[in-house]
């Protein structure tokens, strides 16, 4: 996600039609190398923002394959400036590692005067410190396939082999309807527009709260790339897409299954634990001036909830399958539980 992924900048969201830019970057980081880049622990960083769903996916499968050694970790300041993610929240404003201020900086490395915006997740190259990829649709793929090697001993199989067309799939019914669609409803430009994408979107969500509501997971009885894809968007909705983009037909609280559900992914560990409300709220509220343009931030919603059972551990499934939990989260990447008990 990046400041003008709809094109023109923030200020632009809401007032001209919403197109999500794909990865300009999208070279691989694999075993082979067969693109330049081989899988080498220590030799690339992760940046992300915690309040960007598609960034998240990367920090949760970072943490549930066991690769914060091999792949170091850079956060950027939630809120932007005109050059985009900044890394206002380290030391003198600059990436430790990188030594840079903006992931600009990284883009203009590896490209000058490239398209498109200034996106996370990003993965860079520290010895050259040019860009390597922004291609998230694959950066979490490569990470569950190409990076085997380097996973904690138990890590889970987040995309199986047998399982990869269903997998595939259900993956792009929720991106289009879901993922995307949050956005597609939020800075839709007319009537017609929102009630297209929100209607597809709630249409979605009622299907997965029927497929959930006889199995613990999307795909199988253990936890897959596809639960990472839909977490990331469940545990926004109330916070901001609710309110913020006019996906208000329910919230999520309301719905018995998909609460219970996402509820049930937070309390698993590398989930919940990579979450920052307060970064998320304080990104899409402040930022986003084409649709919010005094920047307030809501106080709500009611975050106790996240931390009560949801006895989905009764339909069965093997969170890990024949593999074990992620330890604890690494010293310096801990997220302040704000708002939750």
């Amino acid at each position: 996600m990046g400041r003008d992924d709809g094109g023109g900048g923030n200020s632009a969201y809401g007032r001209k039609a919403f197109k999500r830019s794909r990865a300009h970057f999208a070279d691989r980081i694999t075993a082979d190398g067969r693109d330049g880049w081989p899988v080498t622990a220590g030799r690339y960083r992760l940046v992300v923002s915690r309040a960007c769903p598609w960034a998240s996916r990367a920090l949760v499968s970072r943490r549930l394959l066991g690769l914060e050694d091999a792949l170091s970790l850079a956060v950027a300041d939630p809120l932007q400036d005109d050059r985009s993610w900044r890394f206002t929240l380290d030391p003198d404003g600059r990436d430790p590692v990188l030594g840079i201020r903006y992931l600009s900086e990284a883009y203009d490395r590896r490209e000058t005067d490239y398209p498109g915006g200034v996106s996370v997740p990003a993965v860079v190259d520290v010895p050259s410190g040019q860009l390597v990829t922004n291609d998230y649709q694959q950066i979490t793929l490569d990470l569950a396939t190409e990076w085997t090697a380097l996973h904690r001993e138990g890590a889970p199989d987040l995309y199986p082999r047998a399982r990869r067309d269903e997998i595939d799939a259900l993956m792009e019914d929720v991106f289009q309807d879901v993922n995307n669609g949050v956005y597609r409803a939020g800075f839709a430009t007319g009537q017609e527009e929102y009630e297209a994408a929100c209607t597809a979107l709630f249409r979605r969500l009622e299907l997965l709260a029927r497929r959930l509501e006889r199995q613990r997971y999307l795909v199988g009885d253990t936890l897959t790339e596809a639960d990472i894809r839909l977490f990331t968007t469940l545990v926004r909705f109330d916070a901001v897409y609710h309110g913020h983009f006019k996906c208000n037909r329910w919230k999520l609280t309301e719905n018995r299954v998909l609460w219970a559900y996402v509820r049930d992914l937070y309390q698993t560990p590398g989930f919940g634990d990579t979450v920052d409300f307060d970064h998320v709220k304080r990104h899409y509220y402040g930022v986003h001036t084409g649709i919010n343009p005094t920047g307030i931030v809501p106080l709500g919603p009611d975050l106790s909830g996240w931390t009560t059972p949801h006895h989905r551990e009764e339909l069965g499934g093997r969170p890990f399958g024949d593999g074990t939990p992620p330890g604890p989260v690494p010293a310096g990447e801990e997220v302040p539980a704000r708002g939750l008990p």
